[in-house]
């Protein structure tokens, strides 16, 4: 079975990526073939500024790299280094209907946020399409409101199978419901564009500070709180036994435990869980070389399967 997944440089990762895209995606190394790509194709259709592409690029390889993934395991790679990738995109574009395009929500909630409308933004989903269909991959782990991609996708493959001859395997969407939706320090869903994360390599001071500006309510310190309505409480699970977390929800319930004593075991917490992953991330960031052989280990892997679905699409619609 082969997995594919992938992921945009926007930015600085945090909580909400880790345990919502990073650490699934670094168990897809135990389901079966995985193939994880850093998606700054996609990035331009919101990061204008070269320089931090090609920094956020770096980050997000440097993170996955720290966090566990292991490039033996998974074919690791930045998607502009598989340009047949983008070939294939104008290819399966002509095959797709306006309509399609026209109904996908993503389009519609980014120019909502204010992203500037571009063709690159409205055919986002072909681009996608062909990186899922470049590789042949059979499942693409998604959340669920990301199942429309995935079903454009085989949309899309169908269409060209039918029309022209049946090139492309047609993936299924894996729904991740399992996954935690981390809230972020103001108790909305983490996100950069709500400037409410916290990140996963930030200064131990900058990442204190973040976890000691969460919001909480007014409960006075001596009453009880309610542990299952607190954005400190629903991070300090993320990283805690359940004996740790029942032993803090007790001491929510009986009163005399201050909301500044959990962030600080929160803070404690997260620190320590990301140690050794900060140890290793250092360790490769003074190799930028050798993590950049790892990318271009990892596209030659999927150059190579690309250029077998390529050659048999062009094939197929008589360009060979």
């Amino acid at each position: 079975m082969r997995i594919l997944s992938g992921i945009q440089p926007s930015g600085k990762l945090h909580l909400g990526n880790y345990f919502g895209m990073m650490r699934p995606a670094i168990e897809l190394q135990e389901r079966g073939e995985a193939y994880l790509f850093i998606a700054n194709y996609h990035a331009l259709t919101t990061v204008s500024d070269p320089a931090v592409l090609r920094a956020s690029s770096m980050d997000v390889a440097l993170d996955f790299l720290a966090c566990g993934l292991d490039p033996e395991r998974t074919v690791f790679f930045r998607q502009s280094d598989v340009p047949e990738v983008t070939e294939l995109a104008w290819l399966l574009s002509i095959v797709t209907p306006m309509g399609l395009l026209e109904r996908c929500h993503s389009y519609k909630d980014k120019t909502a946020k204010g992203i500037a409308p571009s063709h690159g933004l409205f055919a986002y989903p072909v681009l996608m399409a062909a990186d899922i269909l470049a590789v042949q991959s059979n499942v693409v782990p998604v959340g669920r409101d990301q199942k429309q991609h995935v079903e454009v996708t085989r949309d899309i493959a169908i269409k060209f199978n039918n029309q022209y001859a049946p090139v492309f395997t047609i993936p299924e969407p894996s729904i991740q419901d399992d996954v935690a939706v981390v809230p972020g320090i103001d108790g909305q869903k983490m996100s950069k564009s709500y400037n409410n994360h916290i990140e996963l390599f930030g200064s131990e001071k900058e990442t204190r500070a973040k976890i000691m500006r969460t919001v909480t309510d007014s409960t006075p310190l001596d009453e009880p709180k309610n542990p299952d309505t607190c954005n400190v409480y629903a991070l300090y699970k993320l990283f805690a036994n359940e004996a740790e977390q029942q032993e803090m929800a007790d001491q929510y319930r009986i009163g005399g435990f201050g909301y500044g004593t959990a962030k600080k075991a929160l803070f404690e917490k997260m620190w320590a869980y990301f140690e050794p992953f900060r140890a290793k991330r250092e360790a490769l960031a003074a190799q930028p070389d050798l993590v950049e052989s790892i990318l271009q280990r990892g596209a030659e892997k999927a150059r190579h399967e690309a250029r077998q679905t390529l050659q048999a699409a062009r094939q197929a619609m008589g360009l060979e």
